[in-house]
């Protein structure tokens, strides 16, 4: 008869190395940094952008004069840009960055170190920004995902505070399945968390037309929050309701070195008062 050993030290701590392995993949979230497989028809999750659908959905017309020295330039970053080239940004002029952190509460930017730490490098004022799922978890939970992974503020005059990307749904119905009445509540759900996890109040990234047609034109955020508006043309356009001027203005998704480009809406120390709080 063959003689049974008994299993080596080795083996068992491989087997409990790829037993605790197993359970961590399982875990929500676990591989945030990796794109993951969307609906038939669908991208990839995790794929979705700043402007994402604002070309298909408002066009894309001239570029703007200027910058005129009452506005300044920024940019903002995915995984789409992969290594940013920091160097040659800052010395075509643009001055502060966005880059994006998270989307729902399954991803993770993998490029987010080198874009974020490498704009802070070469001396721009910079911040994070979170692509919002509201069909996927609510906004308190995105909220906490975002300042875990990226997208807290602190006072030291180089960070922006975090933006909400609440634009179209690249991945099924514009709205998410949300009624107007019910996107307005989960919208103040991640700004409230987010002001209570940073102490300021997150800037708010949207279209004028997707925001008429999924929050009803609702004005009741104006007042803290701060706009990003979203339209590629010579001019800003109509704004949502409630916002009598814009802060930030992303005008194309096709200029030089990384494409997406946006003019801040005031000189240089207006961006530094923004970071400072």
């Amino acid at each position: 008869m063959p003689v049974l050993r008994p299993r080596t030290a080795r083996t068992s701590t491989a087997a409990a190395l790829l037993a605790v392995l197993a359970l961590l993949l399982a875990l929500p979230g676990a591989a945030g940094a990796a794109e993951r497989p969307g609906g038939p028809g669908e991208p990839p999750r995790g794929s979705a952008r700043m402007g994402v659908g604002v070309a298909a959905h408002d066009g894309a017309g001239g570029v703007p004069a200027g910058p005129y020295s009452t506005q300044t330039e920024g940019v903002d970053v995915s995984s789409h840009q992969g290594n940013v080239n920091w160097p040659a940004l800052w010395t075509s002029g643009v001055k502060w960055a966005y880059v994006k952190a998270t989307e729902g509460t399954y991803y993770r930017n993998p490029y987010f170190a080198q874009q974020y730490n490498g704009s802070y490098d070469i001396g721009m004022i910079r911040g994070a920004y979170h692509f919002a799922t509201p069909d996927t978890a609510s906004g308190a939970a995105q909220a906490d995902y975002f300042v875990n992974n990226g997208g807290g503020w602190s006072r030291d005059g180089k960070t922006l505070p975090g933006v909400l990307d609440i634009e179209w749904n690249p991945y099924g119905p514009a709205c998410y399945g949300k009624t107007q009445a019910g996107m307005v509540s989960w919208i103040r759900d991640f700004l409230a968390r987010y002001a209570y996890r940073t102490g300021r109040d997150a800037v708010i990234y949207t279209a004028t037309s997707w925001w008429k047609q999924c929050t009803g034109n609702y004005g009741g955020f104006a007042s803290a929050n701060p706009l990003w508006i979203a339209r590629y043309n010579t001019t800003v356009g109509e704004l949502p309701a409630g916002w009598l001027y814009h802060t930030m203005w992303q005008y194309t998704s096709t200029g030089p070195i990384v494409g997406d480009h946006n003019r801040f809406n005031g000189a240089y120390d207006r961006v530094q008062a923004l970071a400072n709080g």
